[in-house]
């Protein structure tokens, strides 16, 4: 008390029969607000868990995660890596290249290997070129063949018209294909090419499967094959001899016989190839030590010497010259 009989305390305290004093822990308006707030959240916490269940809160979080996770998180860290190192490096390129792809290994450990290839309508490609284009090999499997692929593939081949690819388990494929048809050879910048009927390359001349052919040689030859062929067929008796056919300047053709060059005008080509089967018919101008006949003009033949033929010419129009006559 003080001087005037008063008690002096904080505003609201309780006395000794209430729980709070100066001797018995918080008092005052700061401990009842903090004892309000507990018992607020923890109202709340009962309110929104389940009976007999603990809130995930009051778990420590090395109970709530499971065990062994940080192990497996590491393992597959690392064999990632490992994995793309393997990669990377092009051990796996080496891998498949010698052994095939896992995936088909494991099936041809399975029985589903591909250990026949059935192809038709072969023509002029050889086997091992259409296995190689469809990109089948002794490492491939029946299971995980792309069948679509492998006709895409084939596709891209020129000389490949048309083609399906089937598979017959559990060790079969089945290969149907058709083949454009080559009509000739086509010769520009010293590159042979074999072309279609139309002009269209679908190959190249790899080796002599292809050597029977006509030859055509220059600039837009090939689309000008038909015309080309219809001279071999005006050629009656001397087609034969015709070895190859030059496009001159995008105008006329120059056909090459045994050696001696025909120059054929822009028109009227036939006709005069026709009259080169009558001189070569009745004077054997073919068998003369020419190099080249001209049958660009209408009314008249010129034939072009060889060297030596030119030179023996030469010498045996020479006049002897009178005694006496200075040089």
């Amino acid at each position: 008390m003080d001087g005037g009989g008063r008690n002096v305390g904080p505003v609201g305290a309780e006395g000794p029969s209430g729980g709070h004093g100066l001797g018995h822990g918080p008092v005052g308006p700061a401990a009842g607000t903090v004892g309000s707030v507990r018992a607020a959240l923890a109202g709340r916490l009962r309110r929104f868990t389940p009976p007999g269940r603990r809130s995930r809160l009051a778990v420590p979080i090395e109970r709530r995660v499971p065990r062994h996770l940080g192990t497996a998180v590491f393992s597959v860290s690392f064999a990632a890596l490992a994995l793309a190192g393997f990669v990377g490096s092009g051990a796996y390129d080496r891998f498949v290249a010698e052994h095939g792809r896992p995936l088909d290994i494991m099936a041809r450990l399975a029985g589903f290997g591909v250990e026949r290839v059935t192809i038709s309508g072969i023509a002029r490609l050889y086997e091992r070129e259409v296995l190689q284009a469809a990109g089948i090999d002794a490492h491939s499997s029946v299971v995980f063949l792309d069948v679509a692929e492998a006709r895409e593939r084939l596709l891209a081949v020129p000389l490949i018209a048309s083609a399906s690819v089937r598979k017959v388990y559990p060790n079969e494929i089945v290969i149907t294909q058709v083949e454009r048809e080559p009509a000739a050879l086509w010769q520009r910048n010293g590159v042979i090419a074999v072309i279609a009927a139309d002009g269209t390359e679908i190959d190249q001349m790899r080796d002599d499967r292809y050597a029977a052919l006509p030859l055509v040689v220059g600039d837009d030859a090939n689309l000008k094959l038909k015309d080309y062929l219809a001279l071999i067929e005006a050629a009656g008796s001397l087609a034969e001899r015709i070895k190859a056919g030059t496009y001159v300047s995008g105008r006329r053709w120059t056909l090459k016989l045994d050696g001696v060059d025909i120059r054929l005008p822009e028109t009227g080509a036939t006709e005069a190839l026709a009259r080169l089967v009558k001189l070569e018919r009745d004077n054997r101008i073919l068998s003369k030590d020419i190099i080249a006949v001209d049958l660009r003009m209408p009314d008249r033949v010129v034939v072009r010497l060889t060297e030596e033929a030119a030179a023996a010419r030469a010498e045996s129009q020479k006049k002897p010259r009178p005694k006496g006559t200075s040089t």
